[in-house]
């Protein structure tokens, strides 16, 4: 498996600085090595998709780029800053231009909508001009996932997917250069997953972002990603397109596409 797990795009990766970067990865708890030397590269303007069985560290990955976990060891580097030399200070700077999507959405229940958009302005009001408008800029957030007419609705007055494109707003807003997205259709119906994915590939096209997306979805993986990661034991097994990945004959990879 050691030529397979190469990178199938090497030539696509000239002379390109990654935005992000992660080198030998390591989180364990307790006698459980969740990350175990995993390695990413993502470039300005793509997304890649990351897929690998339950507990294979993938979201555990993720909390690690965003500060909600510390890696045992290795390096994470977005734009060129290595995180884990940062002061609380200058992380949190370099945490701004970071997005992340919760599972779960993730909304404050005793908030409507608008208020949901507003609470991450109001705690970053240094980031935009201060004759900017809130009312505006919630707006424009409602306005590109197709929720303008839901801004004054509470959460509970939402489906499923309703909540979701909200919390899609809400991570727009900031205007971030990465977007983490982990299992961005989860526990939707099938057309509603068909709907955020195309929001995704939208927002990637409109927003020139540069995302991670972790998924159990092989159909959000064939329209939204650019390279995919299979993660196993906590390493990285293979990477490549859709294509690539889809046509391989390995048992292992192969199990993900039935």
């Amino acid at each position: 498996m050691e030529q397979i797990s190469k990178n199938i795009n090497e030539e696509d990766k000239v002379e390109k600085k990654p935005i992000l970067e992660i080198k030998n990865l390591n989180k364990k708890f307790g006698n459980n090595q969740v990350l175990n030397g995993f390695n990413l590269e993502l470039f300005e303007g793509e997304n890649i998709v990351i897929m690998g069985k339950s507990g294979s560290g993938k979201s555990v990955m993720i909390k690690c780029i965003i500060g909600l976990l510390e890696p045992d060891s290795g390096s994470i580097k977005v734009m060129g800053q290595e995180l884990t030399d940062l002061k609380q200070a200058q992380f949190d700077v370099v945490r701004n231009e970071i997005g992340f999507l919760f599972q779960g959405s993730a909304l404050y229940d005793s908030m409507t909508v608008r208020e949901n958009l507003e609470f991450p302005l109001r705690h970053h009001k240094d980031r935009f001009e201060t004759n900017m408008d809130n009312t505006a800029l919630v707006e424009e957030a409602l306005t590109n996932v197709g929720l303008l007419h839901a801004i004054d609705l509470m959460p509970s007055e939402l489906s499923g997917g309703m909540k979701r494109r909200v919390a899609i707003a809400r991570t727009l807003i900031l205007k971030p250069k990465i977007i983490l997205y982990d299992e961005p259709t989860s526990g939707l119906d099938p057309i509603t997953s068909k709907e955020i994915i195309q929001l995704i590939k939208n927002i990637q096209q409109q927003y020139k972002t540069s995302s991670v997306i972790i998924t159990h979805d092989v159909d959000c993986a064939r329209v939204v990603a650019n390279r995919m990661i299979l993660l196993i034991n906590g390493k990285n097994y293979i990477e490549g397109n859709y294509t690539q990945l889809s046509q391989s004959n390995d048992e292992n990879v192969k199990a993900f596409f039935k």
